[in-house]
C-alpha cells in the first residue's frame, strides 16, 4: 500500500516508518521541517512532503494517491489553545482524506475512563475529540486508545526511570494508587502496522494495553527491580496537585513541565482497557503481549547498547532541547552534561587524525598526566578497570578496542572517534574526538565530553569535577593541535 505518515519525526512515528517499509509498503511522510529527517537511517527510503496539518492546501499533495493515512500528531507539551489547533488539524486531514479517496485512517489516542469526555483533562479530552472527528470523517478509521507506553526514550518511561533513580524515597500524589495498564512500544507498533490488514469498511475504536494492570507505584518499583535498585518507599500525599506534581517532575527529571502536565493529568483516572474486542480482529503478536517488567528490561538493554531508535525529544516540545542527530548519545533521552571544545589549526587533517587515533597508551592523553593517573588509581580502589596505560596497536584503533579505561565504541577513520568510559562512574560517559578537513586552510578539531548522570550522585559528581574541566579538556585541545602542527610542520 501507499501510506502517508504524519508525525514521522515523533517518538512513535519515527519507529513506525521503518516497520512499514519492512512490511513492503511505500511510505510518504508529511513534515514541517524536512531537515529533521536528514540523519534518520530510513530517510532515503521514503517520499518527503513538506506541509502543515493546520494548512489545508498543503495537504492536497500529501494525500494524493494514498491508500492509508496514519495520524500520529498530538499536542503533548503544547501551551495555549492547543485544543483549537488539534481540532483544526484533524478536520483538515479528515476533509483532505475524504476528497482524495483514502481508504483507511489509523489514529492513536489515549485510554480514558467511561463517561462524558468534557470531564477529562484538556489533553485527554482533545485526543478523544480528534478520534471522534476522524471516525466521523467518512473514511474508515481505526482509532486505538493506549495508556502509558513503555519503551526506551518514551516520555512516560523516562519519567518513571528518573523518579525512581533520583529519589530513594518518593513523596507522591494520590494518583500513584490509580490503576494503569501500560503497553510496550513494540506492541503499539504491532497494532498500528496490523491495522492495514483490517476489513476495508471497519470504522471503530479499540482499547489496547499490555497484560498487566498496575498501580503507578508498582510500576516505579517494577522499574527499580529491573534496574538493580532497591524498591522505593512511596507515600501518597493528597496535597500534591497535578500542577505541583508537574513542577516536581520538572525538577527531578528531564521531562519539561509542559510535557509533564498532560502525562500527570492522564494519571488522575484509572486508565485500563475496558473493551477487549481488539483480539477478535487482531491476534496477539507471536509470544503474546509484552509484560511490563519485560518491556522495562528491553528498554534498559536498548539504552545500555546505545540503540534507542527515537526519543520523546524527537518531537518539538516547548522548553525541550533541540533534536540531536540519531547517532548522538543524546538520542537516548537522558539528562546529559557536555563539555565542548573546538579549535581551528593550519595542520593537515591527516596529521590531526594521526594524533587523535594515536591517543592514549604510551602517548597519554595530552593533558595533566597526574590527574589521569590519579583517576585511574581511584578507579582501581573501587573495583574498576583502572588506567590500563595500554592499547592493542600503537597507531590504529578499531571498534571494540580497549583504550586505557575507555573502549572504542565507534570510529569513522579520518573523521571521528567515540570512546565509552569503562571506569566506575555514577552514570555513563563518552569522549568524542572529531576532525574536519578544511583543505588549504588546514583542519578543525572538535572535542566533546558527554556524561549521563545516574541519580543525585551522578549530578553531584559532575558538579565536583566541573572545575577541573578547564585544565584537563582545554589542555587536551591545545596539546593535540600542537602535536599535529608539529608533525605536519604547520605553524
Amino acid at each position: 500500500m501507499r501510506v502517508l505518515v504524519t508525525g514521522a519525526t515523533g517518538y512513535l512515528g519515527g519507529r513506525l516508518v521503518p516497520r512499514l517499509i519492512e512490511a513492503g509498503h511505500s511510505v510518504r511522510v508529511l513534515v514541517r521541517n524536512p531537515r529533521k529527517l536528514r540523519d534518520v537511517p530510513w530517510s532515503d527510503d521514503v517520499e518527503v512532503i513538506v506541509g502543515d496539518l493546520t494548512d489545508a492546501d498543503s495537504l492536497v499533495d500529501a494525500v494524493d494517491g494514498v491508500d492509508a493515512l496514519y495520524y500520529l500528531v498530538h499536542a503533548m507539551g503544547a501551551a495555549g489553545d492547543f485544543e483549537k489547533t488539534e481540532k483544526l488539524s484533524a478536520t483538515n486531514v479528515a476533509t483532505a482524506a475524504k476528497k482524495a479517496g483514502v481508504s483507511r485512517i489509523v489514529y492513536l489516542g489515549g485510554l480514558h475512563p467511561e463517561g462524558d469526555i468534557s470531564e477529562l483533562s484538556r489533553h485527554l479530552r482533545s485526543r478523544a475529540e480528534v478520534g471522534n472527528i476522524l471516525l466521523e470523517s467518512g473514511v474508515p478509521t481505526i482509532a486505538f486508545n493506549a495508556g502509558v507506553v513503555i519503551g526506551s526514550g518514551s516520555a512516560s518511561f523516562e519519567m518513571i526511570r528518573h523518579l525512581t533513580e533520583v529519589l530513594p524515597y518518593m513523596p507522591a500524589p494520590k494518583w500513584v494508587r490509580n490503576f494503569i495498564q501500560p503497553i510496550a512500544v513494540r506492541d503499539v507498533l504491532y497494532y498500528l502496522v496490523s491495522a492495514l490488514d483490517l476489513p476495508d469498511d471497519l470504522n471503530r475504536s479499540f482499547d489496547i494495553g499490555g497484560p498487566d494492570v498496575l498501580r503507578y507505584g508498582q510500576m516505579m518499583n517494577g522499574y527499580a527491580l529491573e534496574a538493580g535498585l532497591h524498591q522505593r518507599p512511596i507515600a501518597s500525599l493528597p496535597v500534591l496537585t497535578p500542577w505541583l506534581a508537574s513542577q516536581w517532575v520538572n525538577l527531578v527529571t528531564p521531562i519539561p513541565r509542559l510535557l509533564a502536565v498532560p502525562i500527570i493529568e492522564s494519571l488522575q483516572f484509572d486508565c485500563v482497557v475496558r473493551d477487549e474486542s481488539v483480539s477478535e480482529f487482531i491476534p496477539e503478536p507471536e509470544g503474546g503481549l509484552t509484560s511490563y517488567r519485560a518491556s522495562v528490561r528491553l528498554a534498559l538493554v536498548k539504552m545500555g547498547d546505545g540503540e534507542v531508535e527515537t526519543s520523546w525529544q524527537d518531537a518539538t516540545v516547548v522548553g525541550a532541547p533541540s533534536d540531536p542527530i540519531p547517532s548522538d548519545p543524546e538520542w537516548t533521552g537522558h539528562t546529559v552534561y557536555t563539555d565542548l571544545r573546538e579549535r581551528a589549526t593550519p595542520a593537515s587533517a591527516e596529521a590531526l587524525w594521526a594524533v587523535v587515533e594515536g591517543i592514549g597508551g604510551e602517548n597519554g592523553w595530552y593533558s595533566f598526566p597526574l590527574a589521569w593517573a590519579l583517576r585511574g588509581w581511584l578507579d582501581k580502589l573501587v573495583g574498576g578497570v583502572g588506567l590500563r596505560r595500554g592499547r592493542r596497536h600503537p597507531t590504529t584503533l578499531n571498534t571494540g578496542d580497549a583504550l586505557d579505561f575507555w573502549r572504542v565504541e565507534s570510529i569513522e577513520r579520518g573523521h571521528s572517534l567515540r570512546l565509552r568510559a569503562e571506569m566506575k562512574l555514577p552514570g555513563r560517559a563518552w569522549l568524542e574526538l572529531g576532525v574536519e578537513d578544511r583543505g588549504e586552510d588546514g583542519a578543525f578539531y572538535r572535542q566533546r565530553a558527554v556524561f549521563f548522570p545516574s541519580g543525585l550522585g551522578g549530578r553531584l559528581y559532575w558538579a565536583a569535577i566541573l572545575p577541573f574541566h578547564g585544565v584537563i579538556f582545554s589542555g587536551m585541545v591545545n596539546r593535540i593541535v600542537a602535536a599535529a602542527e608539529s608533525d605536519s610542520g604547520a605553524k
